[in-house]
């Protein structure tokens, strides 16, 4: 099996590091600048209280030398991901799966939904349609990446070693050939990925923790074990992921994989974690605030609900970075 991440940061590096190390696959990188270089000449290294490891893979900066793949991971940002389009292009066959960032709602997240909004495409999420033209809804996999990872230095991955989990699914729920023989490579790789018959249940869930610890780490620039362990933040955080959770359930999301408890104590779990935007907030690179915000609005918008509270902690988010931007 041929499988390509494209985007070898700290979740991509880490998937590209554990798939390498199953006998049978071959696995490439696309990558830039420092982070391509020091793949090149050291290699990937994952540093993990779970043991450490490391993979030599192949690495590019130019996807069409790599050629059709098996699996294609997008593990870009979202603001990423429509300019890099035509090399994702060059990467895909017949059969080629692909995996899309899930950060927030994924452009293919109506395909296969049967209901009122079935084959729904939203402009503010895919400008377009150029995601849904180029990669196609049906090639698409759903995977929720949920383990805490970060960037210690080029081609350096650290993992904290206690949560571990990429679910993974079909649109449609179904239990394809095509996942059962992607989940195996997965597994194999100590990835832990089940196949699972809701994805979107997974996806709304990891979106809401997103959405709710990562501007928090901004504002307050605290990692994860600070704040689980304030009552008043935590507080705060159940007010915002139970308006994400009311829009969910217009879309029919009943059964959560993992309750509002089980996503608290997940987060209290993973110990000093920074979280992603507080990483990307303390190395000057941009936010990933717009995915958040524009899934949430065009979703509330098809279900009618509101937001209140969502909408006023990025409205002080969105000061912060202005603010920031202006003293610079």
């Amino acid at each position: 099996m041929r499988i390509c991440i494209f985007g070898a940061g700290a979740i991509g590096g880490f998937v590209a590091a554990r798939l390498a190390q199953v006998p049978g696959l071959s696995v490439s990188v696309v990558a830039r600048g420092e982070q391509l270089a020091a793949i090149r000449a050291r290699g990937l290294r994952v540093v993990s209280p779970a043991g450490d490891l490391h993979a030599r893979v192949e690495a590019t900066d130019r996807a069409e030398d790599l050629g059709p793949q098996d699996a294609v991971f997008i593990a870009l940002k979202q603001h990423q991901v429509a300019p890099a389009l035509p090399a994702l292009a060059s990467l895909l066959g017949p059969e080629t799966i692909v995996l899309p960032p899930t950060t927030g709602i994924p452009y293919w997240y109506f395909h296969g939904l049967s209901g009122p909004f079935e084959g729904r495409q939203l402009e503010s999420l895919d400008p377009g349609g150029a995601q849904w033209r180029t990669l196609g809804p049906e090639r698409a996999i759903g995977c929720v990446y949920w383990t805490p990872a970060e960037v210690l230095e080029p081609a350096v991955i650290h993992h904290d070693g206690k949560l571990l989990h990429f679910p993974i699914g079909e649109p449609d729920g179904s239990e394809s050939p095509r996942i059962a023989r992607f989940a195996q490579a997965m597994n194999a790789a100590g990835l832990n990925a089940p196949v699972v018959p809701d994805i979107r249940a997974w996806i709304w869930a990891k979106m809401i923790s997103s959405l709710s610890w990562n501007p928090l780490a901004v504002l307050t620039e605290a990692t994860l074990d600070v704040m689980t362990h304030d009552p008043d933040v935590v507080r705060l955080v159940r007010r915002l992921m139970g308006e994400a959770e009311e829009v969910a359930q217009a879309f029919g999301v009943s059964e959560w994989p993992i309750t509002t408890d089980q996503r608290i104590e997940a987060a209290r779990n993973s110990g000093a974690h920074r979280m992603s935007m507080l990483q990307d907030w303390d190395r000057g690179r941009p936010l990933e605030i717009d995915v958040l915000t524009d899934s949430i609005a065009a979703m509330r918008e098809l279900a009618g609900v509101s937001t209140p509270t969502i909408d006023e902690v990025y409205a002080l988010l969105r000061l912060r970075v202005t603010s920031a931007c202006a003293a610079r």
